[in-house]
């Protein structure tokens, strides 16, 4: 650990983390969910929030893709996304769905001040975030595609927009 610069547990809990929080919206696969936090701990994201029936650890599923990261990042689960999203708000973070909406704005056109609270909001692996998401949310990012598909993994997704936040905020 030492030679790779890597925190303990108890060290990455007590490092300041970078000022995001990621809503998982009705997310159904395990996978996905261990995978998100994975990511979440290596850009040391302050906590994720579990939206409606995504699953919740302590699961196997969930660990085999986390490797442990359900331990260091802060996680807790809300059953109301629109709810959770209201709070985030009211706490000053500046929440935006990841999804291709017709109002959505580039992922390389977005704007971040260094420390600006801002909330990611991932949905539902065929279904997208929620409409009710959607409305409660500041604005939609999506990432530039270019092939025949037009969507990404959820993890895939979490790790493309939480590199470009994390440039975006130490510039």
């Amino acid at each position: 650990m030492d030679e790779l610069q890597r925190l303990s547990q108890k060290d990455f809990q007590e490092a300041e983390k970078h000022p995001v929080t990621i809503l998982l919206d009705n997310v159904r696969s395990m996978h996905n969910v261990g995978s998100v936090f994975r990511t979440a701990d290596a850009f040391r994201v302050e906590k994720i929030l579990l939206g409606g029936y995504t699953p919740k650890p302590p699961h196997r599923d969930i660990q085999k893709t986390a490797l442990g990261a359900t331990e260091t990042v802060q996680w807790e689960a809300c059953e109301d996304a629109v709810l959770a999203i209201e709070n985030l708000k009211n706490m000053g973070y500046r929440v935006l769905a990841v999804e291709q909406t017709h109002d959505s704005f580039l992922l390389q056109e977005l704007q971040l001040g260094k420390g600006e609270k801002t909330a990611l909001v991932f949905g539902n692996e065929a279904e997208g975030v929620s409409e009710s998401c959607l409305a409660a949310c500041d604005g939609a990012v999506e990432i530039p595609q270019f092939g025949s598909k037009h969507s990404f993994n959820i993890s895939v997704s979490a790790g493309i927009v939480l590199w470009e936040v994390y440039k975006k905020m130490q510039a």
